[in-house]
């Protein structure tokens, strides 16, 4: 049996990031990629950069994956063999749990006893199987919630369902398991202290980033020619998954009270949904089209799949206005990228969008969800651009992912000291430090 180990104080130089639900390598903006793909893509490899070695853990959902990928030097996708490839939902992955930690566990025994220094796992799922990895390998377990089920289920959209009790427990459970807690704005933050007893000197707030160099401002006519549209249009743009949670028939219903008020407005308008459907969504594919139709806009509304970083900038530029009307955020990345790039955003005062949009100088909040009042905001905004696009800029420069990798790099650090701290209070003449763990007293 190999030697025990015991946790290495200082900057890791290995971290093993579980994924469980969703790949890195996914296109954001369908089925259950969104931010969070682009949060572990941009961390990892400024941790590469910085010489951490990152390992992401996900399920493989297709048998042509290969079993590992290097996404980029010094970041290794790992494919897992966890329940069927297709067809399993994520309300069923909770029974896929024992297998993915074996897996896990598999991969490290490969390796000599400390090959990982700090497991970091990002949504409720990985938690639990971060839980397991940190006991036995007596490693810090970080955890990013990246939402929180109290809160989805204390601002549901219409339709959506609840979410299920066993991951109130499971998020529970992991919060009162991780060394550190990384919430993404100090709201956040709140949530996981008032809903779920976090204990706040391991709370953390690490606000995520935006790539400033492919989210900027750039030639707005080139941007709407490489879409296929004119300068003279006035265009408002939706980015994401089509669920009630994100409540894009609230961009529509706005839309169609703006060429009420306004009908001449009608032979300029443009709203583009960039997008595909997702999550309770998928249960009426068609439904966001189906509204249009219903609302008498069907001309004016276009839809668009997924689409890449380098043309999702494009449309971000083309764009007058963003709006993201979302009934829970826990940041906001849309909102930050389309700023980013110059455009100005109009977004529900929800979550972490306060942070993400300063109201009044890079968009304009909206309290509720009345596509009446969201008509207005997006009016006032257009009065406003050319303003609104210097201050969003101005804002969005304040994130970038160094900073958020810096900040991690400093949680990873102290929770490892804090941990190396912890197991040389207990120590044997013959083996050395013991591991205190949960709920078990040793004896002195």
């Amino acid at each position: 049996m190999p030697a025990r180990r015991f946790p290495r104080p200082g900057t890791p130089r290995r971290v093993a990031t579980l994924s469980v639900h969703t790949s890195p390598l996914d296109q954001p903006g369908a089925g259950d990629a969104g931010g969070m793909n682009v949060y572990i893509v941009e961390v990892s490899r400024r941790l590469a950069a910085r010489g951490i070695a990152v390992d992401v853990f996900t399920r493989a959902t297709s048998s042509d994956l290969p079993p590992v990928v290097e996404m980029v030097p010094g970041v290794t996708v790992r494919h897992v063999s966890a329940g069927p490839f297709e067809g399993l939902g994520k309300e069923e992955l909770p029974a896929q749990l024992c297998a993915f930690t074996a897996a896990v566990l598999r991969e490290e025994a490969q390796h000599e006893p400390g090959h990982y220094d700090l497991v970091h796992s990002h949504y409720w799922l990985s938690g639990q199987v971060g839980w397991l990895a940190r006991d036995r390998w007596s490693v810090p377990l970080i955890h990013t919630a990246h939402t929180l089920a109290k809160v989805k289920n204390e601002a549901l959209a219409a339709g959506d369902r609840p979410e299920p009790r066993a991951r109130v427990i499971g998020e529970e459970q992991v919060v009162a398991e991780a060394d550190r807690l990384i919430a993404n704005t100090d709201e956040e933050a709140r949530q996981l202290v008032r809903l779920y007893g976090a204990d706040p000197s391991r709370t953390l707030v690490v606000p995520p980033g935006v790539d400033l160099d492919r989210f900027s401002p750039g030639d707005r006519s080139a941007a709407r020619r490489a879409i296929g549209i004119t300068d003279d249009l006035v265009v408002l743009l939706f980015v994401g998954r089509i669920q009630p949670l994100k409540a894009p028939d609230v961009l529509l219903h706005a839309a169609a009270q703006l060429l009420a008020d306004d009908p001449a407005l009608r032979s300029r308008l443009r709203v583009h949904v960039v997008g595909a459907p997702s999550g309770s969504g998928l249960e009426a594919p068609e439904q966001l089209q189906k509204l249009a139709g219903d609302l008498g806009i069907a001309d004016v509304v276009t839809f668009f799949p997924p689409q890449p970083p380098e043309r999702l900038a494009d449309h971000y530029r083309a764009a007058d206005v963003t709006v993201v009307p979302s009934h829970n955020e826990s940041f906001g990345l849309v909102a930050l990228e389309a700023q980013a790039c110059g455009t100005p955003v109009v977004a529900a005062a929800v979550g972490g969008l306060p942070t993400a949009v300063r109201d009044g100088v890079s968009g304009v909040l909206v309290d509720g969800h009345d596509p009446r009042i969201y008509a207005a905001a997006v009016h006032a905004v257009l009065g406003r651009r050319q303003l609104l696009s210097a201050g969003a800029r101005r804002h969005a420069g304040l994130f970038s992912w160094d900073r958020t990798a810096d900040a991690l790099v400093a949680a990873y650090t102290s929770a490892a000291e804090e941990m190396h701290r912890a197991t040389q209070q207990f120590r044997h003449p013959a083996i050395g430090p013991l591991r205190t763990l949960p709920g078990v007293q040793v004896a002195r």
